[in-house]
């Protein structure tokens, strides 16, 4: 996706990524994502996404829809959601909401530490590692100096060789790149809880 004027000096060009985040995304929550386009009027992107306030629904042989709880855990959890991107903040306390108890929302890598220690009886952190004031890297290793029982999941756009090594010195626990597919980040949280 591009802008039509190129040649207008003041016209704002981004990256090209946005469109293929949110396909991307989209894609994740089972959704379609289209656009309509006419030059010199302009886009509109639309897009579509399944909602079902119960569970999964599926099919039965009969072709009756079904609701399908998700798998219980033995506790709910209390979570840590650290997270600079208000949108990515949004998407994981949705994904997560059928295994938590609470959520503690923070914006820095500082304030994770800061929550962490008002809040020592948290199950789960997830931690996107670029922050600003303080890496999650970086807050994870404060972390781990008072708290070496909690969970800590690192979560990053740059799955680059070398980051879950990174990720493990730093003393995480596990490690998923985004966009963050919802059945690999509940089965990551499976295996410890």
């Amino acid at each position: 996706f591009i802008q039509a004027d190129i040649h207008d000096q003041k016209a704002l060009q981004g990256a090209g990524l946005g469109l293929s985040i949110t396909k991307a995304y989209v894609g994740m929550l089972s959704g379609e994502i289209w656009v309509e386009s006419e030059l010199s009027r302009g886009s509109i992107f639309s897009f579509t996404i399944p909602y079902n306030a119960v569970g999964h629904a599926s099919t039965t042989d009969s072709g009756v829809m079904v609701n399908e709880a998700p798998l219980p855990m033995v506790k709910k959890l209390k979570i840590l959601i650290a997270e600079d991107e208000e949108t990515s903040e949004m998407l994981m306390s949705i994904l997560l909401k059928s295994i938590a108890a609470s959520f503690i929302l923070v914006q820095t890598g500082s304030d994770a530490v800061d929550a962490m220690q008002q809040n020592p009886d948290t199950d789960l952190v997830l931690m996107d590692v670029k922050m600003p004031l303080m890496d999650g890297y970086e807050a994870t290793r404060r972390i781990r100096s008072f708290n070496t029982d909690v969970v800590i999941i690192a979560q990053t756009a740059y799955a680059l060789s070398g980051e879950y090594e990174k990720a493990k010195a730093a003393g995480c626990t596990d490690f998923i790149s985004k966009p963050v597919n919802k059945e690999k980040l509940l089965g990551i949280i499976n295996k410890y809880f």
